[in-house]
């Protein structure tokens, strides 16, 4: 965790390889690789930048990125990505401090967290339409 940082960051994807660093116990992926064999890079199904663009929350920023670090975080988010076929999320958040109390950063999460199930949301019904269409509009 960069306890310098002052935003909270929506990771939209993980990566596979560059895995160089031990976590705490020396657990190191063979070969810097978190799945051999799988894709180079895992994207979230949802839109983390439409998330980070329409949230907001009084004195936190919200920002969106598309590089969670190769360590244990985005090593646990490639591989929730990839056995949720994309259904997963990871977002970074800072540490508390006197400007960020934690009644401030459970509010902004509650306001991310509603913002993602409601693009999740979008996502399932466009996926649902489509299915009806294709079914010639009967009911599935």
């Amino acid at each position: 965790m960069d306890t310098s940082t002052k935003a909270i960051f929506l990771e939209q994807c993980g990566k596979n390889r560059s895995y160089r660093d031990t976590d705490i116990r020396g657990f190191q992926p063979e070969g810097g690789v978190c799945l051999p064999g799988g894709p180079e890079v895992m994207l979230s199904v949802i839109s983390m930048k439409e998330v980070c663009r329409r949230v907001s929350v009084e004195d936190v920023e919200v920002a969106f990125s598309r590089d969670a670090g190769r360590y244990v975080c985005d090593y646990t988010y490639y591989l929730s990505l990839y056995l949720g076929n994309g259904h997963a999320a990871l977002l970074h958040v800072p540490p508390l401090t006197n400007w960020l109390p934690a009644s401030l950063l459970g509010k902004a999460l509650q306001v991310i967290i509603q913002e993602m199930l409601e693009e999740s949301w979008g996502i399932q019904s466009q996926k649902y339409s489509s299915q009806r269409e294709a079914a010639g509009g009967c009911r599935l």
